[in-house]
């Protein structure tokens, strides 16, 4: 059997080698007739195929000018079908020599699927229904040398899709929809963000000191001041810069990269959104998460309910709200608030089978309590607040219980996607709380934060009250897409390189 599906590769394989040799003969065969398709500088078309569609009443009987990729033709003598592909969609022509021409219908059937045409033609509806163009004019504007996947299965290989994405969005309408989506979502977030008073920036991607989030950063060197850089793993402390500052209301929508794994959910370089607000805490950043996120699904989907691998999801109603330790108790029945020592969670922990370092304190291990046992329950849009202040390096304290901060993660389907403090401006404890982390960073933790001085420079000047957050923007984009994997939703994903 490997011999035979061997052998049929072969034979598959030279028989696309000669289908490609042939095309370029074709190319060939029209440079030297000067009529070289690669010289075509510029096409002016009136109408997409979608438009054609849905203003038919008005169309009807009129010219209109289209180009797109042809995806299928059917010759038949005199006349032949043929579909082409554009941003918006497909439209079937019909083109029979007696509308072209004679010399132009020659050219016509030896045009090959994938290759990109102008069409100009009448707009009418076939015998059989169809919503068609009666072609009178049809100019190749760029030879495909390529064989594109076979039409009935697509192009289904999951790797090959990613590699070459160009060729999955041809193939594939449900991949040009979701990414057509994704700019959608983010050009909603900015209307919205814009529409509250809010300043978009940006700020740098190579930095000497890689803060703002617990990651492992990607290293780099900075040949002209012969520095060691790093990439941005988050955006926050510039932008907690530009609130010094006094610019109040500020995000920036960027890339940031951090040095970990890949799985469904994580992607080395991913779009993240952070916003930081003046005057606010984190109660006013679950009123803008809950009121963005509703507003944006409304715009995209024109819904706020959404179905994600067949769960439903209603971001119509007020999203639920419970601390971390309220949440751990629930599913996992075991009281952080009658845990008050270090001994005390290792024993708790032991007792439930939650696995611990060593440099774990009883804040890590409330958080490993929640991830083990209640972050998959966290279906609905759900805010948990409170967190542990030894996960939380950079979030001001509740005044009434130190050990827990004014911050939360937001919640869907199990996965979190946003994360929101009130922020820490005192610079006296933050000075603290970066050396607790480089006291981590020394005992193995490669996901520590450092001391970043000029960013307490900038505290000292003094940072106003100030309610921030960062959402994971490719995520949000999963959901809203119905999209399996982080690399659904992005162009490009990261892969490793084929063998050479």
């Amino acid at each position: 059997m490997a011999q035979e599906n061997k052998n049929q590769k072969n034979t598959q394989q030279a028989d696309e080698n000669q289908l490609r040799k042939v095309r370029r003969e074709k190319l060939a065969e029209l440079q030297n007739s000067g009529s070289n398709p690669f010289e075509i500088t510029k096409f002016d078309r009136t109408h997409h195929s979608q438009e054609v569609k849905d203003h038919f009443g008005e169309l009807e009987g009129k010219t209109v000018i289209l180009a797109g990729r042809m995806m299928s033709k059917r010759v038949m003598g005199k006349a032949s079908f043929c579909n082409i592909q554009d941003l918006k969609g497909n439209i079937q022509s019909y083109v029979a020599r007696d509308s072209v021409g004679e010399e132009a219908y020659k050219a016509f059937k030896k045009m090959d699927i994938g290759d990109i045409v102008g069409l100009t033609g009448e707009v009418f509806r076939t015998k059989t229904g169809e919503i068609s163009i009666h072609a009178s004019e049809i100019t190749l504007l760029s030879k495909s040398l390529q064989i594109l996947p076979e039409k009935f299965h697509g192009l289904t290989n999951t790797d090959l899709r990613y590699r070459q994405r160009y060729v999955d969005l041809i193939m594939n309408p449900e991949v040009k929809d979701t990414f057509i989506k994704r700019s959608k979502i983010i050009s909603t977030i900015r209307k919205y963000l814009d529409a509250q008073g809010f300043m978009e920036v940006e700020t740098p991607m190579l930095v000497s000191n890689a803060g703002g989030a617990a990651a492992r950063p990607f290293e780099t060197h900075f040949n002209a001041l012969d520095e060691d850089l790093k990439l941005r793993i988050s955006l926050e402390l510039y932008l907690k810069r530009l609130i010094v500052g006094g610019l109040e209301k500020v995000y920036e929508i960027g890339r940031v990269f951090r040095n970990e794994g890949l799985d469904t959910r994580h992607n080395p370089e991913f779009t993240l959104m952070e916003l930081y607000q003046a005057y606010t805490d984190y109660n006013g950043m679950m009123d803008l998460t809950e009121n963005l996120y509703r507003y944006v699904a409304q715009e995209v989907l024109g819904t706020t309910k959404i179905v994600y691998n067949g769960v439903e999801m209603d971001l119509g109603q007020p999203f639920e709200r419970i601390t971390m330790v309220d949440a751990v108790k629930k599913y996992s029945g075991v009281d952080f608030n009658t845990i008050h020592t270090l001994e005390e969670a290792r024993a708790a922990a032991k007792a439930n089978h939650v696995e611990y370092e060593e440099r774990h304190k009883k804040g890590d291990i409330l958080n490993l309590f929640f991830e083990q046992f209640a972050e998959e329950h966290m279906v609905q849009p759900t805010f948990v607040m409170d967190h542990p202040i030894e996960i939380s390096p950079l979030t001001k304290k509740k005044p009434e219980n130190p050990e827990y901060v004014e911050r939360f993660e937001f919640f869907m389907n199990g996965w979190e996607m946003a994360n929101a403090y009130s922020e820490l401006n005192d610079p006296i404890d933050q000075r603290e709380r970066f050396k607790a982390q480089e006291a981590q960073l020394a005992m193995g933790d490669e996901e520590a934060n450092t001391t970043d001085e000029d960013f307490l420079n900038a505290l000292e000047i003094g940072m106003p009250p100030t309610g921030g957050i960062g959402f994971g923007i490719d995520r949000m984009c999963m959901l809203l897409t119905d999209s399996a994997a982080i690399r659904d939703v992005l162009l490009f994903p990261t892969m490793k390189s084929l063998e050479k």
